[in-house]
């Protein structure tokens, strides 16, 4: 994360700007574009504040200090402490002094939160992971998405259980340190690598004023600590004020800032969403195929992407399917609001239609469709999405697959 600006410092204390250091908006400037870390790519004062933290990183007495398992001054992981020392660079806009004293003082945080045995921790909040702040999958470009919905907070009993003193605070603190570093565990530290995490937050029911100084807590430590380590910053389900907030307070962000925002507002998630991730890394919740537990049992199932237009229905057949096979399928239109049915028709014309699933009205809050069927006879599996009575185009998703008969 970079270094704010004196207005950003102002807007600290406020709701928003806590929540922007932490979408799709047609004002929305250029995409962010990530660092390379490549030597060649670095203009000649670049290079030389490079140059010159690495001469006082290694003037300085018995230092031997390391990040992410990475030695800051060893020349045989030089290509990894670069892009590490570069971030740091970064956010001190290359003012070499200032970013001598952040390092030191990130490096001693560290070492007094233990962050480096952190991942392993019990911390005892099993029931906010997949729910509070969880990573899962990766973007089209490699990066590990971490998910942030502080909704659960609205239950007054849940807000106290963790944050209901100093001590809960810091606790849930660690906990959300430790999310991070998990992400960070997948980045490859090389240049032109994947270096950055991608951050998604949902802003549905998020109690505003209870979560402001958790906000700070937390904006705080990963604006010292973890600098340029978010390339894109997600925000769905995005209340008509935040927008309108946005849109003032914006013009006081850098380029760099703005760039890497993306604001969606509820009913647009999953089409926001796809173009950044693909739909079987994204949660169920948010239009996508991806189920608590799926990311443990082995490679995800790549799915197909398709549209469909306002006052369209779509017929997506699985043919090819023999007497005795059984087929499992996802099916999931972002925003629904439209009608679906799956039927098995058999070869033989003698045979009957049979209704898989009869025709229902998918809501907005419908998650995807999870079924399977084991076919008596030979046929194909049709599924129908009926979105006549809308003039809205939706993007949705499938995948299937078929397992023979075993005699």
């Amino acid at each position: 994360m970079e270094q704010e600006t004196k207005s950003e410092k102002k807007m600290k204390k406020s709701l928003i700007a806590s929540l922007m250091e932490s979408g799709a908006s047609p004002l929305r400037p250029p995409p962010f574009k990530e660092d390379t870390y490549h030597h060649q790519n670095l203009k000649p004062s670049e290079k030389k504040a490079l140059a010159d933290l690495k001469d006082m990183l290694h003037s300085t007495s018995n230092f031997q200090e390391s990040m992410w398992g990475i030695p800051l001054t060893m020349t045989s992981e030089s290509e990894k402490s670069d892009v590490i020392l570069l971030k740091f660079l970064r956010a001190r806009e290359f003012k070499v002094q200032e970013t001598f004293n952040m390092l030191l003082k990130c490096l001693s945080w560290r070492k007094d939160f233990g962050t480096d045995f952190i991942v392993d921790e019990d911390l005892g909040f099993k029931e906010l992971e997949g729910v509070v702040a969880y990573m899962n999958g990766f973007d089209r470009e490699g990066h590990p998405v971490c998910y942030n919905a502080y909704g659960i907070f609205k239950n007054h009993e849940m807000y106290d259980k963790i944050f209901g003193d100093d001590e809960k605070l810091q606790k849930f603190l660690r906990w959300r340190v430790q999310v991070l570093e998990r992400g960070i565990k997948m980045l490859q530290f090389k240049p032109g690598g994947v270096n950055s995490i991608i951050q998604v937050t949902d802003l549905k029911d998020m109690p505003k004023r209870e979560l402001r100084v958790a906000s700070n807590h937390i904006l705080s430590l990963f604006q010292d600590n973890y600098p340029e380590m978010v390339a894109c910053k997600i925000f769905i389900n995005v209340p008509w004020y935040f927008s309108m907030l946005y849109s003032i307070f914006s013009p006081f962000l850098t380029q760099r800032t703005r760039s890497k925002f993306v604001i969606s507002k509820e009913g647009n998630v999953a089409e926001t969403l796809y173009k950044y991730i693909r739909p079987e890394d994204i949660p169920v919740q948010y239009g996508g195929l991806s189920r608590p537990g799926e990311l443990t049992s082995g490679p995800v199932k790549p799915a197909s992407e398709f549209t469909v237009k306002g006052g369209e229905r779509v017929n997506i057949q699985i043919e090819g399917i023999e007497g005795g096979a059984s087929i499992a399928w996802d099916l999931v239109v972002g925003g629904w609001d439209l009608e679906y049915s799956a039927e098995f028709v058999p070869n033989d014309v003698g045979s009957y239609t049979i209704a898989v699933e009869k025709t229902r009205k998918m809501t907005v809050t419908d998650k995807a469709v999870h079924n399977s069927f084991t076919a008596k006879e030979a046929g194909k599996l049709i599924l129908s999405i009926n979105n006549t009575a809308s003039s809205k185009r939706k993007v949705a998703a499938y995948r299937y697959l078929v397992q023979k008969s075993v005699v």
